[in-house]
């Protein structure tokens, strides 16, 4: 049996990552508690810096790798990067509390008192950076994988540590770990659907490979059950992790129970994994079924924007209006989906780069808004935040507006490209769907706005603390491409364009 030829220099991104994080949990076993969060960040920041470079360097490279299980070219690329980006500024947020232990850890005498508070109050869970890197490893692999296994197995290597992730809160443990509990066994479930739909597939092609079943989609046409189920029971699998409906319930519940920064990191790096693998495949593997599937996506999409719009206004909760953004986001993402034109996968990747800086931001934005119990996440306490700090709300209003597709933001160019495409291949009604889900959704977002702004400040206790200097930055880099992306797009639309090709073959 030969040796499996395997292009280590090609797949560097995935394995730096990957190995960072089994070095990191080494440091968890053998590092002093004291030395552990040095360790740890630099060790992270690290791996993800040298994984975006090395993207760069592959930026040229098309073709099908590890035997044939991994596939990298435009599309790889800019999603590998997109989402090593956002793993970076996701990785700022996650970092901030250790920062504030360190900080004053470094201020005080070894071994008093005032050190052993600090280190109590945030230094112990460095655990989050082993976890974090598994999954940003997964969720590079994911958007890449050209086989069922090696998709399956990226899945989980990015689903397993976000369970956990999800349950680390210390201020609200219940809530947090109910989360946790609930992302896991819904997670579990889709998992399953995911592998009955691999096995049918398998039974139906022979073959675990996407360029297998495409072959024999093109090859043997026809309404064969196995593939219909397969297919089916595959995109199950998927629409729960882009949070799509009537597989979106556990979203609202995980992002307000988990702690802020790990709903940033989840919210913008796992939609773009996510959304990879579904442009990959439904482009090249399923394209030839494109007039099975299509009904269907769109009546989902469709489904997806109208939950989304319509349940959010009725939440009283910061976290939970951002959740059912997501879903809503969401649906408009399958819209580039069911564009199935060249235009649907330039839209699609440029609306996740636009959509993962504005929702990184925003959440950075409510881990500011604190009283004594930590962060207040009930809008009616957030009544009169443009008086208390104008910047702060000034800055959330970017987001908001973003988020809203209004012109001069990011969101604007994002929607408008992939309602664009969808247009484009003559798939009117989700288009009209997305337009009317947008006006809906404004409502909700410039609510909040006015209850910033109009409304006079509650003596509650509720203040806007001074971000350190790793928030300061994910937020600053957050609203300036949110801004750059509004008002001067072209150098980044055609960079992603340039780049929005799958393999040949």
């Amino acid at each position: 049996m030969p040796t499996p030829k395997i292009e280590y220099g090609i797949l560097a991104p995935v394995l730096v990552v990957l190995a960072a994080a089994v070095l990191a949990v080494l440091v968890e076993a053998f590092v002093s508690r004291r030395y552990r969060y040095v360790v740890q960040t630099t060790l992270s920041f690290a791996a993800i810096a040298l994984g975006l470079f090395t993207v760069i360097l592959n930026k040229d490279v098309s073709g099908r790798f590890a035997e044939g299980s991994v596939a990298v070219d435009g599309v790889t690329i800019v999603l590998q990067g997109t989402i090593l980006i956002f793993a970076l500024l996701g990785l700022l947020l996650i970092a901030e509390r250790g920062f504030q232990s360190f900080t004053a850890q470094a201020s005080t005498l070894p071994g008093s008192a005032d050190e052993q508070r600090a280190l109590a109050s945030g230094l112990q869970q460095t655990e989050v950076f082993p976890l974090t890197l598994f999954a940003v490893g997964g969720a590079l692999l994911f958007p890449a994988a050209n086989d069922l296994i090696t998709l399956f197995v990226a899945l989980e290597v990015l689903s397993l540590p976000l369970y956990l992730m999800a349950g680390l809160s210390q201020r609200r443990r219940l809530l947090s770990q109910e989360a946790g509990l609930k992302y896991f066994l819904l997670g579990a479930f889709s998992s399953a659907f995911f592998l009955f739909g691999s096995a049918f597939l398998y039974g139906y092609a022979g073959t675990t490979t996407f360029d297998g079943i495409k072959l024999q989609i093109t090859t043997s046409p026809g309404n064969d059950l196995f593939l219909l189920v397969g297919l089916a029971m595959l995109t199950v699998g998927l629409l729960f992790k882009v949070s799509a409906a009537p597989f979106h319930s556990w979203t609202p519940d995980v992002y307000q129970g988990a702690p802020t920064p790990i709903t940033a990191f989840m919210a913008a790096v796992t939609k773009v994994a996510a959304f990879g693998a579904f442009l990959r495949i439904f482009y090249t593997t399923i394209g030839g079924m494109v007039w099975t599937w299509r009904p269907i996506i769109i009546a989902i999409s469709i489904l997806t924007m109208a939950i989304g719009t319509i349940i959010a206004i009725a939440q009283k909760d910061v976290k939970r209006v951002l959740a059912y953004s997501a879903i809503a986001h969401s649906g408009f993402l399958l819209t580039g989906i069911v564009a199935f034109n060249k235009s649907g996968v330039g839209a699609t990747l440029l609306y996740l780069l636009t959509y993962g800086f504005t929702t990184l931001g925003t959440f950075a934005i409510v881990t500011l808004v604190r009283d004594a119990g930590g962060e207040v996440t009930d809008l009616n306490r957030w009544s009169g935040l443009g008086k208390r700090s104008p910047l702060i709300a000034g800055i959330f209003t970017l987001f908001l507006l973003a988020l809203a597709g209004i012109p001069l933001t990011s969101g604007f160019v994002g929607k408008f490209a992939i309602f664009s495409a969808a247009y484009e291949s003559g798939n009117i009604s989700v288009v009209i769907a997305g337009v009317l889900a947008s006006a809906v959704a404004a409502f909700f977002y410039i609510r909040i706005v006015v209850l910033m702004y109009f409304n006079d400040p509650q003596e509650d206790g509720t203040s806007v603390v001074i971000p350190s200097p790793v928030t300061a930055i994910t937020i600053g880099v957050c609203a300036v491409a949110t801004l750059v992306l509004g008002v001067f797009p072209q150098p980044v639309i055609n960079a992603v364009n340039s780049l929005a090709m799958f393999v040949a073959g």
